[in-house]
């Protein structure tokens, strides 16, 4: 199974982990989220990020929900990749996350592709939501 690091503030990764917990009624196995400060040094992140890899790889890999691309800690966590094994997606959002743990089983590829669909798919415009879901 693919372990679930998310790579952002930490009350955000609290907070979509404890979303997790109330959706699920447990918290699955290898899901973590960093305890990450922005303010931190890129030592400090590359600690942290470490430490969580740690944590959710027991040996198929894991897979780095980040919030935002560009800012430090997803530039550090870029310098921790290895194709097929340690991926990194931004733009984290409670869809995406339920999409991914439902689908650990697969390979690195057809995860990522399960994460970016739940992710995009999981943005809804209420008044229109045909056309959030790019149908008109």
């Amino acid at each position: 199974m693919i372990g679930l690091l998310i790579l952002a503030e930490k009350k955000l990764g609290a907070g979509l982990v404890d979303a997790i917990v109330h959706t699920l009624g447990s918290r699955p196995p290898q899901l973590e989220a960093t305890e990450l400060e922005y303010t931190g040094t890129p030592e400090q992140i590359d600690a942290l990020l470490r430490q969580g890899l740690r944590k959710v790889d027991h040996g198929d890999g894991a897979l780095i929900l980040a919030d935002v691309y560009g800012a430090t800690h997803t530039n550090v966590a870029c310098r921790l990749l290895v194709r097929g094994r340690i991926e990194l997606i931004t733009g984290v959002n409670l869809p995406m996350l339920l999409r991914v743990l439902n689908y650990r089983h697969l390979k690195m590829d057809d995860l990522i592709d399960k994460a970016l669909s739940g992710g995009s798919g999981g943005i809804i415009c209420a008044a229109n939501p045909e056309q959030a879901r790019g149908t008109k």
